[in-house]
């Protein structure tokens, strides 16, 4: 199979094509970065199939991305991508806009019960029984030029996912085909939701056996790093690492002395921001009680995985008889946080997470199992 490539290196060509994308049904979209030593995506390229050809979108020569946002934006033009995870910080790093509608192909595959969390080359391998070459996900998108390689490599990314598209849009019911465009938006709709730093530290491992003096300082030190993180645009964990802010707010150290003596405390750490850590922590040392949060709950028991099981079995069910993969009917992490609302003995009420056609055809049937367990 040829692949029609087009370079697009300039806003002017840019404009002009967005002009005939902004009157199509849909488009393929796939992106190349680098994030090695940085915070935030570093996007070498940008790739759009339209059905006639496919278009390289160089971010180093173009400066000028509203037609694309336009485009992005567009209701009426469905944004194809596979496994799109990563693509949508791209996205709304260099445009400031992310892609509405979307239909991702690895979750539509999963409504087919094809699989569940395909990989693109098994998803054209499955789907158009064409065998991609090995990729070149380790290859720097930053060099010029790229290898014909990487061109080809690009190329085929968004080439034949129109073609994949294509072929599971008409495999799909059309209530299937609005739930994967559902899947989407909330997908879309929980990344556009800024994480408060001061947040964070929910999601720290362990963060549970702290008691509620030490989540203060956990809170903090974790918003600091990410802060930090962020202003600096370097990983999370070339400031602190994760590990080591759960011992800082177990310790709380008073001097060097001290923190040089905590688990993964690297010299460069302390030397460059050793003093910083025990700023901070002399700052929640005086904090008021009421300034604490909350104790974190407990995992939740192993007895609660007979409960859990049961719960999964309501969703398999029902994908066996929707034909979707089971994997994909119900997140643990959606049926735990269920389970929180009530466990061990009631009542149980059903959790934000848990919404859309989720919540409309499986919500009364996981609160009577509930029900069934007291």
């Amino acid at each position: 199979m040829t692949i029609q490539m087009n370079w697009i290196s300039n806003d002017a060509e840019l404009a002009e094509r967005c002009k005939y994308w902004n009157t199509l049904a849909f488009i393929a979209l796939d992106t190349e970065f680098i994030r090695v030593d940085t915070f935030y995506p570093i996007a070498g390229l940008l790739q759009v199939s339209d059905g006639e050809g496919t278009y390289l979108l160089d971010p180093l020569l173009i400066s000028n991305w509203q037609p694309l946002a336009q485009v992005l934006r567009n209701q009426k033009v469905v944004k194809v991508l596979h496994a799109c995870g990563e693509d949508l910080e791209v996205f709304s790093r260099l445009i400031g806009v992310l892609p509405k509608p979307m239909f991702d192909t690895q979750v539509a595959a999963g409504y087919l019960n094809i699989g569940f969390s395909m990989g693109y080359s098994r998803l054209v391998q499955h789907v158009l029984n064409i065998e991609l070459p090995k990729g070149e996900t380790r290859s720097d998108w930053l060099q010029r030029p790229l290898s014909e390689l990487q061109v080809l490599y690009a190329a085929q990314d968004t080439e034949y996912l129109v073609d994949v598209y294509r072929a599971l849009e008409e495999q799909l019911t059309e209530q299937k085909y609005a739930w994967v465009l559902e899947d989407g938006a909330f997908l879309v709709a929980d990344y556009t939701e800024e994480t408060d730093p001061f947040d964070l530290w929910r999601g720290i491992k362990q963060a549970w056996k702290l008691a509620p003096q030490q989540l203060a300082a956990l809170r903090e030190l974790a918003a600091w790093r990410e802060q930090q993180a962020r202003l600096r645009d370097v990983p999370r964990n070339r400031i602190v690492r994760e590990s080591t802010l759960w011992a800082l707010a177990h310790e709380q150290p008073a001097d060097m002395t001290h923190l040089a003596e905590l688990e993964d405390m690297h010299p460069r750490i302390l030397r460059k921001e050793g003093a910083t850590l025990l700023g901070i922590i002399k700052k929640v040392k005086a904090l008021p009680e009421s300034a604490w949060p909350a104790a974190l709950p407990e995992p939740l028991p192993i007895e609660a995985s007979k409960v859990l099981k049961r719960l999964r079995k309501v969703g398999f069910e029902m994908g066996h008889e929707l034909d979707i993969a089971p994997e994909l009917m119900l997140r643990k992490k959606k049926l735990e946080a269920l389970l929180r609302t009530g466990y061990p003995s009631g009542p149980y009420s059903l959790p934000e997470s848990l919404r859309g056609w989720r919540r409309e055809l499986m919500g009364d049937a996981l609160l009577a199992c509930l029900e069934d367990v007291q």
